[in-house]
């Protein structure tokens, strides 16, 4: 298929914050990534896989964000114009909102990450059809991402390497100090977020440990660094204030995933413990929900190295 023309690449909440942060120069140079199919060159790594991102939202229109792992093949698409999730390859979380949120007609974006090469593929679309083993879904967009702030990791299967006994589940409305000093080490997040007739979007965000700050129990702080100018999810933002955030804890082995809002705070004083690389944006997400659990016990990861995009922050 061929890619959108440039007045339906981008909606309205896109456009406002391209213009306010003086970057839609850079979008609309970007725009040409935005294809209706994934591309064939891209088919091969989405098969080859073991981890992926899902954006959601529930029948109460509550946004969530997921990450599953499991086998090559858990996601694959034969002619890149729909994708087949392979539930019998994914070591499946049954509490998962995703699982009943992935529902015929129902919006969902997924990021396919690998670690260890950086490399990324976004895939919004609308699941078509659903059995016990497979979800189908429709691809509505999809592009490549660049391999700006993502942690190096190799995946394991032979020595686990975590430090701790993975916690027990756990949920609450407010952080606590475990959680609380989760989010403190973190490097590594994904956020979804929606649009009302564009759907689900699911991306990624890194940083070195602490690019994260909790203000209170039920507030998240985080930074926002220069990209590729779309602004995908902070354009969503700007119309819907629906998000939903999941921490990989990749040392204990857990999830910890947030449902809420989130607000864009743009001309900020910069924070010289939290620097955005001199965007001066931030925003910030306000906590509903959160639940923490373990991810299965045969993976871990040893880290490589930390990107060299991310700001750096004083000793």
């Amino acid at each position: 298929m061929a890619t959108p023309t440039a007045p339906d690449v981008f909606h309205e909440g896109e456009r406002y914050i391209q213009e306010r942060a003086a970057e839609r120069d850079v979008a609309l140079r970007n725009e040409g990534l935005v294809a209706q199919s994934i591309p064939i060159r891209a088919i091969p790594f989405l098969a080859q896989q073991r981890m992926i991102a899902i954006g959601s939202v529930d029948e109460h229109g509550v946004v969530s964000a997921s990450v599953f792992f499991g086998m090559p093949g858990l996601i694959t698409s034969a002619d890149g114009e729909t994708v087949v999730i392979d539930r019998t390859r994914i070591h499946r979380s049954s509490d998962d909102p995703a699982w009943s949120n992935l529902r015929v007609d129902a919006d969902v974006g997924m990021l396919a990450i690998e670690l260890e090469s950086r490399r990324r593929l976004r895939i919004n679309g609308v699941v078509l059809r659903v059995d016990d083993k497979r979800i189908h879904v429709n691809v509505r967009e999809a592009y490549p991402n660049c391999p700006k702030y993502i942690q190096r990791r190799r995946l394991r299967d032979d020595v686990p390497s975590r430090h701790d006994d993975p916690p027990p589940r756990a949920s609450g409305v407010s952080l606590d100090e475990a959680r609380s000093l989760l989010i403190e080490r973190s490097d590594t997040l994904f956020v979804a977020s929606r649009h009302p007739t564009r759907g689900v979007d699911i991306s990624h965000r890194g940083g070195t440990p602490g690019f994260v700050r909790t203000l209170d129990p039920n507030r998240l702080q985080l930074p926002d660094y220069r990209g590729n100018g779309m602004f995908n999810t902070l354009g969503n933002f700007a119309v819907d204030d629906g998000a939903g955030l999941v921490f990989v804890d990749f040392d204990r082995g857990s999830l910890l995933q947030m449902t809420g809002t989130a607000s864009v705070h743009f001309g900020e004083t910069a924070r010289p413990r939290q620097p955005t690389g001199s965007t001066g944006r931030y925003w910030s997400f306000h906590i509903a929900r959160w639940r923490e659990f373990a991810i299965p016990a045969s993976i871990s990861w040893e880290l490589l190295d930390y990107s060299p995009y991310n700001p750096s922050t004083p000793e």
